[in-house]
């Protein structure tokens, strides 16, 4: 049997925090009708109309940290590299070495600009004889046309994310969920490793990333699919307490693990290396990128400012832009803020002067004419999740 994996030869169709302005008509994903007949509140988000809850968001992040959830993520974009010069292509956009990647295998990585600025964050996974890469919902247009601006003579670019739905379970009974309906090879795959099999009645993709620091899967498949794998995921998930999830709950998971949200914590503004991602940046890759000299000039100079984690005193939440004070002086600006449900603590990120980013630093944050007391703390927040 041929089973189906993003961008095998199907016809082509010509990517939470602070969620995005409504749209005057937003787009659907392949789940829009099941989140609708789930009792789901829709709103606009990246262009299109989510789920940003079914029941709450603590009970849906207690859910994930505590059993699993399922999250319709099918607005991510995903792109088809393939043809000579695809891996070059790809090593000259991003940080991280694409060209060290194994088939199977998938990196994380920013995508800068010539002054280090961040384009977008995005996973590159290795197909035998292509590459997936998946963008944030919201930088689609964006990324394409500077994908295909960069492309090397003979690579062959497609965008296939209107052909591929995208669901992700996550949490510490993600592998009980999917026993008996992926491939025995599907449960025992590394962190960052994908293959290609059956899934729920469908064929694609089976991924082992995540975006909650809970063990879990995604599962690229195509649209025609979607009412099947749907059902059955919710049909196989309901002894082991999986129920569907919302934006709210995926936002406060994902900062609790101090992921960067593109938009809020990350942008063309920002930098790999002040944004604690020099890890992805591999300066001594075979093949020099955008945006290295500038990186390489920022590690010289020393960097300015740095992205901190923090928690507060009480029960006040930070919000996005908040100003940042140390002794008295504003220092830098909260990116994203939450009450954190697993920590019952208000915690936060935000780029503050180097100084002032030590772990144990006391600071402020700004909330109208109140000053909230904070202390810069280790990333991530919660350290107790199930992924491996």
């Amino acid at each position: 049997m041929t089973l189906w994996c993003p961008f095998d030869n199907f016809p082509a169709f010509d990517h939470p925090g602070a969620f995005v302005q409504p749209i005057a008509t937003p787009r659907h994903t392949p789940f829009y009708e099941f989140h609708r007949a789930a009792g789901g509140r829709l709103i606009d988000f990246a262009g299109f109309e989510m789920p940003v809850r079914y029941t709450g968001d603590v009970r849906e992040h207690r859910c994930v940290r505590g059993a699993a959830g399922l999250f319709d993520i099918s607005h991510m974009g995903e792109f088809e590299v393939s043809g000579p010069g695809a891996c070059e292509t790809l090593d000259r956009l991003v940080t991280n070495d694409v060209s060290a990647l194994e088939v199977g295998q998938a990196l994380y990585s920013p995508a800068c600009r010539p002054d280090g600025g961040i384009v977008d964050d995005l996973l590159v996974y290795r197909l035998p004889d292509r590459y997936m890469v998946v963008v944030n919902a919201s930088n689609i247009a964006k990324d394409f046309a500077w994908i295909r601006e960069a492309s090397l003579p003979g690579v062959r670019l497609k965008d296939r994310s209107d052909e591929t739905a995208l669901l992700a379970i996550q949490g510490p009974r993600a592998a009980d969920v999917m026993r008996g309906h992926v491939p025995p090879a599907a449960l025992d795959l590394g962190y960052y490793r994908f293959m290609i099999g059956p899934m729920f009645g469908a064929e694609g993709v089976i991924s082992r990333t995540g975006y909650t620091g809970e063990d879990g899967f995604e599962l690229y498949f195509h649209p025609r699919d979607a009412e099947r794998v749907w059902t059955g995921i919710l049909s196989a998930g309901r002894p082991h307490g999986l129920e569907p999830v919302g934006l709210g709950a995926r936002d406060t998971l994902r900062l609790e693990m101090a992921y960067m949200l593109y938009g809020n914590d990350i942008s063309d503004t920002t930098n790999p290396l002040e944004a604690g991602l020099g890890w992805t940046v591999k300066l001594k890759k075979a093949s020099d990128f955008t945006g290295k000299q500038a990186l390489l000039d920022q590690r010289a100079k020393g960097l300015a400012r740095k992205l901190v984690g923090f928690s507060l005193e009480g029960r006040r939440v930070p919000r996005h832009d908040m100003a940042i004070e140390c002794a008295g002086r504003e220092v830098g600006k909260v990116t994203s803020g939450t009450f954190a449900p697993s920590l019952e603590r208000p915690i936060g990120l935000g780029y503050v002067e180097a100084g002032c980013a030590a772990v144990g630093s006391a600071i402020e944050i700004r909330a109208g004419e109140a000053r909230l007391a904070a202390r810069v703390v280790a990333r991530p927040f919660y350290t107790q999740g199930s992924h491996r």
